[in-house]
C-alpha cells in the first residue's frame, strides 16, 4: 500500500490577498471554494489540485514568491493565452515547445511563477 496517495493542495504565497483573489477568480477564472474562516487564505479550484492563496504575515512566514512555475493545463493554448492576454496578463518570453507540450510563463500580483501548459504529445 503506498503511503503517499495524492496531492491535496499547493500553498501560494501572497503579501496583499485581495490582489491575489481578484487575480486567481477574475483573471484566471478559477472558482473560489472556501476561506480558511477568518484567516487571510483562500483556495481555487483548477480541476485535479487545489491552489491556496496563503497572506504568510498572518500565519508568521516570511514572504518568498515561488521562482518556479506552477504549471496551469489548458485544453486549447493559443485560445487561452488569448483570453488572459486580453485580461491583462504578460506573458514572460516566447511561448516553449519542448517537442510534447507548450508552455508559457507569466507571474501573478505577488510575484510568483505560473504557467499555462499543453501536451499535445501521447504520454509514453
Amino acid at each position: 500500500m503506498a503511503l503517499i496517495t495524492g496531492t491535496d493542495f499547493i500553498a501560494i504565497p501572497t503579501e496583499d490577498i485581495d490582489a491575489s483573489v481578484d487575480f486567481y477568480e477574475n483573471t484566471l477564472g478559477l472558482q473560489r471554494s472556501k476561506q480558511w474562516g477568518s484567516m487571510p487564505a483562500h483556495e481555487f479550484e483548477t480541476g485535479n489540485l487545489t491552489l491556496a492563496i496563503m497572506q504568510t504575515d498572518a500565519f508568521g512566514v516570511e514572504f518568498k514568491p515561488h521562482s518556479l512555475p506552477v504549471e496551469l493545463h489548458v485544453d486549447d493554448f493559443d485560445a487561452a493565452k488569448s483570453e488572459l492576454e486580453s485580461r491583462g496578463v504578460k506573458f514572460e518570453g516566447e511561448t516553449l515547445d519542448s517537442g510534447v507540450c507548450y508552455q508559457a510563463f507569466f507571474s501573478d500580483p505577488a510575484g510568483n511563477s505560473l504557467a499555462i501548459h499543453h501536451r499535445y504529445a501521447p504520454a509514453s
